[in-house]
């Protein structure tokens, strides 16, 4: 028997393909909605299902970025072989967002057992969602907005990539969250903010979930809601991004602060009252 069925794959899938890239915690919301559907939270094979149906929302990513993606990969490809194209700024960010994942591969992997023991529970998802919430704003307070994608550095990018360990450690304060966030107070615009979220998370994301395939598979996940899950993330991840791009190019991060906080307090209210179990 699969530890998830078809049916939870769907929703699940859905749940993962809107909140992978807002910063509202996909870990988050999928450990909430494994709760309200009585799936164990702390199994093996569930936490590998939620880390392979990823890979459907960055294969997202992939394609809304193909140009973008294929630009930057072709300036470090050049680079690597003519010293006189290292000086353009897309072959610099490729090594930027290369450098920019090892803290967080190194992180994951030591902390592998904390991560998917005490710190999955849910009561750690609520106070990080409300906590991630605070950090959130501030950083849009903050931050003057005057820098564009063009203007971002290699420090930028090592420490808007190590502050995806926050989302590691703390399932709730979300990784787009957390990225954006630390972006902003570097001076970013919502929009370079954003994008730069999304390129750093394709090598971790990407290698999380490849990661956690064989142990899925293994624990009972199941194949066909493996592949369903992941599809599913696909699309509406893809339609989340585009909206979302749309939407910080004119308004603040305020409607997210405030949807986490009411998330957050509602989950502790979900657990104080025996609902959900932590």
């Amino acid at each position: 028997m699969s530890a998830i069925s078809v049916g939870q794959a769907v929703v699940l899938g859905a749940v993962e393909g809107v909140t992978e890239f807002l910063p509202v915690s996909s870990t988050g919301h999928l450990k909430i909605t494994e709760g309200l559907m009585n799936i164990p939270v702390d199994d093996d094979a569930v936490v590998g299902f939620s880390a392979v149906i990823q890979v459907g929302a960055i294969a997202a990513v992939l394609v809304y970025f193909f140009k973008d993606i294929v630009r930057i990969v072709s300036a470090w490809g050049r680079g690597l072989r003519d010293k006189e194209e290292r000086h353009h700024h897309d072959y610099k960010f490729a090594w930027w967002v290369i450098y920019a994942t090892i803290p967080i591969v190194a992180v994951g992997l030591a902390a592998k057992p904390l991560i998917e023991g005490p710190l999955a529970s849910l009561w750690v998802v609520a106070g990080s969602l409300i906590v991630g919430s605070g950090v959130m704003w501030a950083a849009d307070q903050m931050g003057r907005h005057k820098r564009g994608e063009d203007d971002t550095s290699f420090k930028d990018a090592m420490l808007v990539g190590s502050s995806q360990i926050l989302a590691l450690l703390f399932p709730g304060f979300s990784r787009s969250g957390a990225t954006m966030s630390t972006a902003l107070i570097l001076d970013l615009d919502r929009v370079a903010a954003t994008r730069l979220s999304f390129f750093l998370g394709i090598p971790a994301l990407t290698g999380a979930g490849i990661y956690e395939l064989k142990d899925a598979l293994g624990t009972g996940a199941g194949v066909a809601p493996l592949v369903v899950g992941t599809a599913v993330s696909f699309v509406v991840a893809y339609a989340s991004i585009s909206w979302l791009l749309k939407f910080v190019a004119k308004h603040s991060f305020n409607a997210f602060v405030i949807y986490r906080i009411v998330v957050g307090l509602l989950l502790f209210g979900l657990l104080a009252t025996g609902t959900l179990n932590g």
